[in-house]
């Protein structure tokens, strides 16, 4: 069914989506506002690339390790993903340098880190192409339930996604229940909020700012992993990830902080961001103004959301602004 199709496609279109803008919530949840997720993403695909890259080369004529060919990339993922987070946290929470600037700053240098490394690994596989295949990896990485393809739409609507897909829902949903329903959570959104209040409570504000922004951080890299391995099925190229790293930040806003929320809206972007392919004779012009529609969408609800001035649909208070102890 075509419909079955495009709703196919608009998931693993979101996922890269959904964990970006998880990570990014569960960052700003502390008050960091980190607009280097698209670098954090972009460092988090190249590194997962790496690690399978040297795995696959290791290999040679022998099988692979089911357990090795996906945890390598996983791992180095999380590192490299980790990394970016404890330089972001170190700049902005413990020399207190402008957030806005540091973000913007460390997209720049994710996306300079991933063509950097991106291009040394096809130099050295001397490939035609200006891209790499990691077609073994890949194949693991997007496994599907085996039996999804006899359940019709069903399974081609809800089961035939790889495990990572199904890990970005878990997540948001384990984010949401954290967020919400546990003290941890609770303390997290306080230091938010209002992190000297926080202070004079007994809650370490430095320790909550990094551990967010860190594991944000991780999360968002996922998606940039993601979009390697399973989106573009092990092809990896510079600059192929486009603008999907803002559109998490988009996403971000239109879910008003509620991670439970970007489930739907990164489906929703997804579809979005793919629709002018299933809109015959359409110019190449007008699919760049259907490409806009996210974004459109964004502004819409940001507007609303200021007119109603809800508690509930608000950025934390404290967002994007460095907490000085002295001055508390």
């Amino acid at each position: 069914m075509l419909i079955a199709g495009f709703i196919h496609r608009a998931v693993m279109q979101g996922i890269p989506l959904l964990f970006g803008s998880t990570g990014e919530i569960i960052t700003e949840k502390s008050g960091n506002l980190n607009l280097g997720i698209p670098g954090v993403m972009y460092v988090g695909g190249i590194s997962g690339v790496i690690g399978a890259f040297l795995y696959e080369q290791s290999l040679k004529t022998a099988q692979p390790n089911p357990f090795l060919i996906i945890a390598i990339p996983l791992f180095a993922s999380i590192l490299g993903s980790l990394l970016m987070g404890l330089i972001y946290s170190f700049l902005t929470v413990t020399l207190r340098v402008n957030q806005n600037v540091t973000g913007l700053a460390l997209t720049t240098f994710g996306v300079g880190i991933g063509n950097f490394f991106g291009g040394s690994l096809i130099k050295l596989v001397n490939s035609d192409m200006p891209s790499i295949t990691l077609s073994k990896t890949s194949s693991y990485f997007s496994k599907t339930l085996p039996f999804a393809e006899d359940l019709g739409w069903v399974g081609e609507v809800f089961l035939s996604y790889s495990f990572l897909a199904y890990a970005a829902i878990i997540i948001a949903l384990v984010t949401s229940y954290i967020l919400n329903r546990t003290r941890t959570g609770l303390n997290l959104r306080a230091v938010g909020e209002n992190p000297a209040t926080a202070d004079a409570a007994g809650i370490s504000v430095v320790k909550y700012k990094y551990l967010s922004t860190c594991i944000g951080s991780v999360v968002a890299g996922f998606g940039g992993l993601y979009y390697v391995m399973d989106y573009a099925c092990g092809i990896w190229s510079n600059d192929a990830f486009g603008d999907r790293g803002w559109l998490s930040i988009a996403l971000v806003i239109f879910a008003v902080w509620k991670p439970s929320l970007s489930i739907l809206g990164s489906i929703l972007f997804g579809g979005l961001y793919i629709i002018h392919n299933y809109i015959p004779n359409l110019s190449f012009q007008n699919q760049e103004l259907f490409k806009m529609a996210p974004y459109i969408v964004t502004l819409l609800v940001l507007i609303f959301i200021s007119l109603r001035q809800k508690k509930e649909t608000q950025p934390p208070e404290s967002l994007g602004i460095s907490y000085f102890r002295e001055e508390r």
